[in-house]
């Protein structure tokens, strides 16, 4: 089913691509589209990984440079059954994270360094079990792929701004076909883009409360990053939003029209879907955030570990 809705998502992103093509330079325009989207496409497939985690100037880093970081993921990668991922982490205030990858075997996951300075272990561990649970959900090429495509729709609309007005270029719409080239595809390319969120969230905070075995860590540590971006800006993020549906909470919450719009369904539903959760796999959810001491320390609310 993973692979069926990538196949339509590819489908639709493509022909949006083609279509926009078309708008800017008539056939020829939508058949250079077409070429290019099958390049992307394929070329997005073994590099978009790269090519996010390049973005947003992410460095990997291994148990020597990271040791508490790298082998919480060792262990939560465990208890989900996954190989062990690359990790990465973001030289960035705003406390976020994401997973990127075109399947489990190539995976990475990265975390910024506002994340880590913020969140406590148990609450850290419970992002990181989310980002695992996308890999998983085989969602990061899902995620990674889209980011290429509709960031390249959003530079082929800005092209129309310069090339579409042109009479010679057999655009068959005119000036109207320049606006919607300009505006309409890149509203369209994130329409696409928020669709397939929403739902992937919900499961991915489920899938990862279960591999860390306490979901109220991720609810606590959902409130404070929502708290921290709302508060603090990513340039990055602002500079590359096609990406912005991989973060964990919207890095772009409170700018422009991204509330709106949102890839990410609303944070308090998600909080109180794992407290439900929490009553499930047994008592009450606590209110007070991450509960009880867990395998990367006994409890400690420590706000900084060696990764940072």
């Amino acid at each position: 089913m993973n692979y069926f809705r990538t196949a339509l998502l590819l489908a639709a992103l493509t022909a949006l691509f083609m279509g926009v093509g078309f708008l800017i330079g008539g056939e020829s325009g939508m058949m250079i589209a077409f070429v290019i989207a099958a390049g992307m496409n394929l070329f997005s497939y073994w590099n978009a990984d790269k090519m996010v985690l390049s973005m947003h100037h992410a460095r990997e880093v291994d148990e020597r440079s990271a040791p508490e970081l790298f082998g919480m993921i060792r262990q939560l990668s465990a208890n989900g059954g996954l190989p062990m991922p690359k990790v990465y982490i973001i030289n960035n205030p705003q406390p976020n994270a994401f997973a990127t990858g075109r399947n489990p075997q190539n995976a990475a996951v990265a975390a910024t360094t506002g994340l880590l300075d913020t969140l406590t272990m148990e609450e850290v561990a419970g992002v990181m079990a989310h980002e695992l649970a996308h890999i998983k959900n085989h969602d990061t090429l899902i995620m990674t792929i889209t980011a290429t495509i509709a960031g390249a729709i959003s530079m082929l609309g800005n092209f129309a701004f310069f090339f579409g007005g042109n009479r010679e270029n057999n655009n068959p719409l005119g000036f109207v076909g320049v606006l919607v080239a300009m505006i309409v595809a890149p509203l369209a390319a994130m329409l696409v883009q928020m669709a397939i969120s929403r739902t992937r969230e919900y499961a991915a905070d489920r899938l990862g409360a279960q591999i860390c075995g306490q979901p109220m860590w991720l609810a606590s540590a959902l409130a404070k990053i929502s708290g921290g971006v709302a508060r603090i800006h990513n340039e990055d993020a602002e500079r590359n939003p096609a990406t912005a549906h991989m973060f964990i909470i919207n890095p772009l919450s409170g700018e422009r029209m991204d509330n709106l719009f949102s890839t990410h369904p609303n944070t308090q539903n998600r909080i109180a879907a794992l407290q439900n959760l929490a009553r499930e796999m047994g008592g009450p959810a606590p209110r007070g955030g991450a509960s009880g001491p867990g395998p990367w320390g006994s409890g400690s609310t420590s706000r900084r570990g060696p990764w940072g």
